[in-house]
């Protein structure tokens, strides 16, 4: 089986940025096998089992909630059952699966259930939502863990419609306003009134909300995980991924170019490299 989660996925997104036969020239003299083919008409057992253990990896990796909401915009319902077994998933995203809300931009259909979520229960209810009901949940927070629980029941446009009022009318309790600051599909503007000082932005992008995949691409670490993120944007968010794409081709032409021999200091460097992709182009462009 093809072994398509090492970082040879890593350095064929960063080569996939370059004119197709630079691309291709460079791959063959660097050693770098083609990528398999993404489609599933015609493939062969070779092509199933390496999407499989691409799926398995990308399940089983710790990413910013960010990237899931990015997979949710899709409103497909094969990706949405990537997102439900995914381990940063958190209730709220399951919640919103189950129920079929659309997180595209414009879209309201609900989205179907794949197969092989159908028979999947919604994360339970908090008692205190059962109690006070969506705003009544959130005011009578006094800790975290409750907190987190009343936020996970904000779901869809309408949700956060009564959240912005309640808290305009007024403010929320913190604990309620940081559960709901991290959600990454809080509206951006809510989120400003929660907080706005460079603390709280800082600690929220901790928490995994980054604005854009270009931001992602760029400030988050190590660059191994996020390039084989990126590496499956065109199968996850194919229309997200071109933001990092766009920042990072400038990047690779001025770091790397056509040079075999950058390239070949980036195909060892990327494995165990800890910094940003920026970082990673710049050091194998100047070790070269």
């Amino acid at each position: 089986m093809r072994d398509t989660t090492t970082s040879e996925r890593a350095t064929g997104f960063l080569l996939d940025l370059l004119e197709d036969g630079e691309a291709e020239r460079i791959r063959r003299r660097v050693g770098l096998r083609p990528p398999p083919p993404d489609g599933e008409s015609g493939e062969s057992e070779e092509a199933v089992d390496a999407r499989r253990a691409v799926y398995s990896w990308w399940t089983r990796t710790p990413v910013p909630s960010s990237v899931l909401l990015w997979v949710l915009e899709e409103d497909d319902p094969e990706l949405n059952a990537l997102v439900w077994r995914h381990l940063s998933a958190d209730d709220a995203m399951r919640r919103a699966i189950v129920r079929g809300i659309p997180h595209g931009p414009g879209r309201s259909r609900a989205v179907p259930l794949a197969e092989s979520v159908r028979r999947e229960p919604e994360p339970p209810v908090p008692e205190q939502f059962s109690r006070f009901g969506l705003v009544g949940a959130l005011r009578a927070c006094r800790s975290m863990d409750p907190a987190r629980k009343a936020a996970s029941m904000v779901v869809g446009s309408p949700g956060w419609e009564a959240v912005a009022m309640a808290d305009q009318e007024r403010a929320l309790p913190g604990y309620a306003r940081w559960a709901l600051a991290v959600r990454p599909d809080c509206p951006p503007a809510l989120r400003e009134r929660f907080g706005s000082h460079a603390k709280f932005t800082h600690r929220v992008r901790q928490s995994g909300v980054v604005d854009s995949p270009a931001r992602y691409a760029t400030t988050w670490n190590p660059a191994d995980r996020v390039l084989r993120v990126l590496s499956l944007g065109r199968t996850m968010f194919p229309a997200r991924v071109g933001e990092a794409e766009d920042v990072l081709r400038p990047l690779v032409r001025d770091h790397l170019g056509d040079r075999e021999d950058a390239w070949a200091v980036l195909a060892q460097l990327v494995g165990t490299y800890y910094g940003t992709v920026p970082e990673l182009l710049a050091t194998a462009g100047a070790v070269a």
